[in-house]
């Protein structure tokens, strides 16, 4: 015993050693916590030149920076081996984690050991591909796609010998004009240029001759044409290793090279988008496909239902085609027979065709999309017969019957294996209970249709299903308390019908639930607190019904995941927490607008500091704005409109892109401190009482569309500076103030205003003739209850595109009864 409780001992004295000495114990060799000090500093010199408002680098603080998101370092030297920003997009729930910057700053170059490096999806507007990548000697792995990079790929990139995966897709205006620098990549094995433009490139060749080890290369959408594959027809040592090659989007034409035979390891190609007019082209193809293919991609090829008669389309060269993609394409009419013969078929997609026959038994495909053709009939596409299948998509097919139910004379599966089953956008009638005997479903999805009468309780045996897309129907009656058993749900769309009712209870029992929306219904009653132990839940939007009662911490217990909550339009609705509560979530957005907030501004939101979005119009708030609200970190859209919030605006926090306090009674003057947010885009203070001149620093706001300060009691003359650097101005509505003086001159400037509103002010002089002149993409022109002369210039009457002119109760004289009949628009 001694001897082990002096093991124990020692242990914990080398593990406290090695701590104190940032190195940790117990772990897959020694992980190094701290990074050298110019590392460290080169990553927070790069955090500092992006914009980060949904905080994926906010664990960037502190010495510790091997620890930090995204970075990874040597357990031997414990230097920065790897950086993976890839960007998390979260389009199903409006998230969108992302970098903006306007390069990518130099002080990388000082992680010299990197082996893996992704800034893919990330906003990097427009800058060019820095040549110090091509110091990262030991890269094995470089993503730089969708993050709007342009310009030339750097050469520099060549210096890269060890890379294996090069990913450089998707970036608006990349280019190449030399593809040379591939030379120096002997160890790439995967490729994708997708979507560079590459029309211009000399030494193709150097990607299909010289690259040994490549075995994926993506080409789509690179301007490619016959000159470029032309010197190499029928060359057998290009990629003589290649498994996945697509060429799909490009501008190919005529006969297709003689090199596809010589491809023997080939598993996936794709042609999209090649033209296939004559059918010797088409037979020619087929006889260029070597054995190994598995996955052939022919979308947009022009393919109508002659190239899969039997004189063209020989099933013998297709033998072990297992996915075959025929989308978007002219096959109509009858069902292709030759489908049936393909054995070897897992996976068929003839999406946006023109077929209307039914479809055969398979017994062997997996997955058939037949989205978007001419079905009239539900039964023909099979889904009371193909038993076997896992995945079938018809939606957008002109459905004629509102019978879902599996016709008398249709012999059914005694088990169906479909797992997900997309028919939104083409249903009428009613969902039948035999839904329910589908009982493998993962994914089931009847959204925007006709559909009518309630949704059946036999859904509640889908045991296994994990999305159920409803919405946008004409569904009634109520939510199924048969939905408790749902046990592997994770998003519940109902939103957009007619249900009423109480939320169920049994909802509370879905642990796996990640997104329930719910809104624009009838449901009433209270909101069950069961919602409260949902501890997965990220997106919970109950808004626009008519539900009522008090909401309380108890309902938010366990809904520690949550980064949406949207429970607007609920006029009967009342939160009521206290104001020492101290929430389980970080949101990303906030509504509350229209309902109850009683107790003035929620004091828990002083802890939110993801807050992206932030809206509580016609809340019954009041009182003026608390010191706490300008610490919160920037919001990008807040909305405070309608409430009886009074006061300066001085306890503003930054606003990012929109600010809108409409009618309220806030009052003294406009704050500079809305200067200093240089990339607002939208700005309404109308309906207050604010007072004194328009500040002459808002013409900082050079991205600005919309300025709203109507119905207030600014005076002054309308500043000049207004039209300084908005040249994106296009809603300007000064209505409703106490203006005096003339139209200046600057707003001639203002080329994309398509609303001007001065209205009811105290200004005089003559309309401007350049209003007619240069403000030629006006719509809304109000100059009413002003003190104008003179008469109604003649250039207003060639404005093509106003729809509105408002210059009643004004002093003009000599107007010309022609000129108004020309104008239309006069009111």
């Amino acid at each position: 015993m001694g001897t082990r409780r002096g093991l124990g001992i020692h242990l914990i004295f080398v593990c406290v050693f090695l701590v104190a000495n940032k190195y940790s114990c117990f772990g897959v060799g020694n992980v190094s916590l701290a990074c050298s000090q110019k590392e460290r500093l080169a990553l927070l010199k790069f955090k500092g030149s992006v914009e980060d408002t949904s905080g994926m680098l906010s664990s960037w603080v502190g010495e510790y920076c091997c620890l930090w998101e995204g970075i990874h370092c040597d357990s031997l030297t414990g230097t920065v081996d790897s950086l993976n920003l890839r960007a998390n997009y979260y389009y199903d729930w409006g998230d969108a984690g992302y970098l903006v910057g306007n390069e990518v700053n130099s002080s990388l170059a000082e992680l010299r050991h990197l082996k893996y490096l992704d800034l893919s999806w990330n906003d990097l507007h427009g800058s060019r591909i820095p040549e110090f990548i091509g110091s990262f000697k030991q890269l094995r792995y470089l993503n730089l796609s969708y993050a709007g990079f342009q310009g030339i790929i750097p050469p520099h990139i060549g210096n890269l010998s060890n890379l294996k995966v090069l990913d450089l897709s998707w970036n608006g205006e990349l280019m190449s004009d030399d593809m040379s620098w591939t030379f120096g990549l002997p160890s790439l094995e995967h490729l994708d240029l997708s979507w560079v433009d590459l029309g211009g490139a000399k030494n193709m060749d150097m990607v299909l001759y010289n690259l040994p080890s490549l075995k994926e290369l993506s080409l789509c959408g690179c301007r490619l044409s016959n000159v470029h594959l032309g010197p190499f027809f029928n060359s057998s040592r290009i990629l003589a290793n290649i498994k996945h090659l697509d060429l799909g989007s490009n501008s190919f034409k005529g006969p297709l090279p003689g090199f596809f035979r010589n491809m023997t390891s080939l598993e996936f190609l794709d042609l999209s988008n090649y033209d296939i007019r004559l059918s010797w082209n088409f037979a020619n193809l087929l006889n260029m496909i070597p054995s190994s293919l598995s996955e052939l991609h022919l979308s947009l090829c022009g393919l109508d239902k002659t190239f899969l008669s039997s004189a063209h389309f020989n099933i013998s060269m297709l033998s072990n085609i297992q996915h075959l993609d025929l989308s978007w394409n002219s096959i109509e009419g009858i069902f292709p027979s030759v489908f049936s013969n393909m054995s070897s078929l897992r996976v068929l997609d003839l999406s946006r065709n023109m077929l209307h026959s039914s479809v055969p038994i398979m017994a062997n495909l997996l997955e058939l999309d037949l989205s978007v053709n001419q079905f009239k009939n539900i039964e023909d596409v099979g889904i009371w017969r193909q038993c076997h299948l896992k995945t079938l998509a018809a939606y957008g097919n002109p459905f004629e019957i509102e019978r879902i139910d599996p016709p008398q004379n249709v012999s059914e599966c005694s088990q169906y294996a479909l797992e997900r089953l997309d028919l939104s956008g083409c249903l009428n009638g009613t969902i039948p209970e035999a839904f329910g005997r589908l009982t493998n479903l993962r994914h089931l999805d009847l959204s925007m249709s006709s559909l009518t009468g309630p949704i059946p309780e036999s859904l509640g045996r889908l045991r296994f299903l994990e999305v159920l897309d409803l919405h946008d129907n004409q569904l009634n009656g109520s939510i199924p308390e048969s939905f408790g058993n749902l046990a592997a749900l994770e998003s519940l769309y109902l939103q957009s019908n007619h249900l009423t009712g109480p939320i169920p209870t049994s909802l509370g029992r879905l642990v796996s639930l990640q997104a329930i929306r719910l809104s624009s219904n009838l449901l009433n009653g209270t909101i069950p607190v069961s919602i409260g132990q949902l501890a997965k839940l990220k997106y919970l939007d109950i808004s626009d019904n008519s539900l009522e009662g008090v909401v309380s911490e108890a309902h938010f217990a366990n809904l520690s995941m949550l980064e949406h909550l949207d429970a607007s339009s609920n006029t009967k609705l009342a939160f009521n927490v206290s104001r020492e509560w101290i929430p389980p979530f970080q949101l990303y957005g906030l509504d509350l607008s229209s309902c109850n907030l009683t107790n003035g501004l929620p004091q828990w939101l002083r802890n939110q500091f993801l807050l992206s979005e932030l809206v509580l119009s016609n809340a019954s708030i009041s009182g003026p704005l608390p010191r706490w609200l300008r610490k919160m970190p920037v919001i990008d859209f807040l909305d405070l409109s309608h409430n009886k919030l009074s006061g300066p605006l001085t306890n503003l926090p930054e606003i990012g892109l929109a600010l809108i306090l409409a009618n309220n009674i806030f009052n003294e003057s406009i704050p500079r401190s809305l200067c200093r947010w240089t990339h607002l885009e939208y700005l309404d203070l109308s309906r207050n009482r604010l007072t004194g001149k328009i500040p002459k620093c808002l013409q900082n706001l050079k991205l600005l569309e919309t300025m709203i300060f109507s119905s207030n009691l600014l005076s002054g003359v309308i500043p000049s500076y207004i039209a300084n650097n908005h040249s994106s101005l296009y809603w300007l509505t000064l209505n409703g103030n106490n203006f005096t003086g003339e139209i200046p001159q600057g707003l001639g400037n203002l080329r994309a205003l398509r609303v001007l509103d001065v209205g009811d002010n105290q200004l005089f002089g003559n309309i401007p003739h350049w209003i007619g002149e240069k403000l030629t993409n006006l719509m809304v022109l109000k100059l009413h209850r002003n003190n104008f002369t003179g008469e109604i210039p003649e250039s207003l009457c060639k404005m093509s595109k106003l729809q509105i002119l408002d210059v009643a109760h004004n002093n003009f004289t000599g107007i010309s009864q022609d000129l108004l009949g020309q104008m239309g628009v006069c009111k």
